[in-house]
């Protein structure tokens, strides 16, 4: 097994994912020993059955993350509900831009709650896209403020914003979080030196839709 599968959530999340594409999907997952499988909430109870010992992952509220509370609430607990391990949820950055800090902690403080709630473990990862912050000291409240909520994850990045991760993005973000708190990483991530050069910087996971590239590259 390649040392940097652990790192790895192999996903898709495209409009056009069909069952057989999810179907390669969860055997790749199964052969080279990525972390997890991330696909549609409509795939989580097929990729479950395809992989009963290892992990699914889901995307909540993706990309833009202006659903409402409730709703987001109602999609967590469906997605543990069906089988899934992992929840990559986009907070309403709309809030945190508007400058209303305890409103984006507590929308994701009550999503966090909403997800646990159903007593089926679960990792939570709240996504920043780091193309609409103003710069790294923005970035670095918006990180403290996802690690307030009580969420497992800061991530940075989800392969649909205005830009994806840098090195020093998760260079800040590991500054404001301190050493405990997990990063991920996600956004046009798709060679083995980019995956290493964002392990080397501090991120314990990278989602990516190239996972078999970056772990067999081409001679």
């Amino acid at each position: 097994m390649h040392p940097f599968a652990q790192y790895l959530d192999f996903a898709n999340h495209r409009a056009d994912a069909t069952p057989a594409d999810i179907e390669k999907l969860c055997a790749a997952v199964a052969q080279h020993g990525f972390h997890a499988a991330f696909v549609n909430a409509c795939y989580i109870s097929f990729a479950r059955g395809r992989l009963t010992k290892l992990k699914i992952g889901t995307v909540v509220s993706f990309p833009l993350g202006q659903d409402t509370v409730a709703a987001k609430v109602a999609a967590v607990n469906e997605a543990v509900l069906l089988g899934a391990d992992e929840l990559d949820v986009v907070p309403n950055i709309g809030t945190f831009l508007t400058g209303d800090i305890n409103g984006f902690v507590n929308e994701m403080t009550t999503i966090v709650d909403g997800a646990r709630m159903v007593g089926t473990p679960v990792i939570v990862k709240f996504i920043l896209d780091p193309g609409y912050m103003s710069g790294e000291e923005q970035m670095k409240q918006a990180a403290i403020a996802i690690q307030q909520s009580g969420a497992d994850f800061v991530k940075i990045g989800s392969g649909m914003g205005p830009r994806g991760p840098s090195v020093a993005d998760v260079q800040a973000v590991r500054a404001a979080v301190g050493p405990a708190m997990n990063i991920k990483v996600a956004g046009g991530i798709d060679t083995y030196e980019e995956a290493k050069a964002f392990i080397e910087a501090g991120a314990s996971r990278i989602g990516t839709s190239h996972a078999i590239e970056i772990v067999c590259p081409k001679e």
